[in-house]
């Protein structure tokens, strides 16, 4: 008996700690996704849970993506783990110190509670709460203020994937190029997948499948 108990406990330690990580904060690629080192220096993408932030290519996207780096960038943060995405990213709700990021994002009017993923319903109250002070991307018109899971439905970004905004472009010459946000001809770049073109999360994953940056 005492043998199984310890077993059982053993089995249940290792489920709680798979359920949570720990690191350091090394990348920001939006106001939604990060990347975490672990003290086995291993970097692991983390996706916000219940949240959904403007994409880059949105009005307020890159001030949600300054205040995501504000809070978390080259801190310690604990990430009590959800799920993990269709593209391999670990799901769930960071904290630095006792700091609910998530919570804070939305507080600040920097993210969206995400209802589709939604288990918090306190994110709700802290999103009406950000939009009657109109902090943040509620201070934007009514026009350029529009969810990121409506704005992806319609079309813009040709679907790309939440987080993986670096642009692999195929030239007029053949020469393949990515484009990460910020950059001269990100804006002007379209992606077009029927031609070989595609999606990047990282510029080391995409000088991997063979582009380059570019050169200007």
């Amino acid at each position: 008996m005492p043998r199984l108990l310890l077993l059982l406990c053993l089995i249940a330690a290792a489920h709680c700690s798979a359920a949570e990580l720990s690191g350091r904060v090394i990348g920001i690629a939006d106001g939604d996704t990060f990347t975490l080192l672990t003290a086995g220096k291993q970097q692991i993408k983390i996706r916000l849970a219940e949240i959904d932030a403007p994409e880059s290519g949105q009005p307020y996207g890159n001030k949600s993506k300054q205040a995501l780096s504000g809070l978390i960038f080259g801190k310690d943060v604990r990430v009590a783990v959800q799920t993990k995405d269709r593209y391999g990213r670990t799901v769930g709700r960071p904290y630095a110190g006792d700091l609910d990021i998530c919570a804070e994002m939305v507080r600040i009017g920097a993210a969206w509670a995400y209802r589709e993923y939604l288990i918090d319903r306190s994110l709700l109250t802290l999103e009406s709460d950000a939009k009657s002070a109109e902090r943040g991307l509620w201070s934007l018109s009514e026009a350029k203020n529009m969810p990121p899971w409506q704005w992806r439905r319609q079309g813009n970004q040709d679907a790309a994937p939440e987080g993986c905004n670096i642009k692999g472009n195929i030239n007029s010459k053949g020469g393949r190029i990515y484009h990460a946000p910020g950059s001269s001809s990100y804006g002007a770049t379209k992606i077009d997948v029927s031609k070989g073109e595609r999606w990047f999360c990282t510029a080391q994953e995409a000088r991997a499948a063979g582009w380059r940056a570019p050169r200007n």
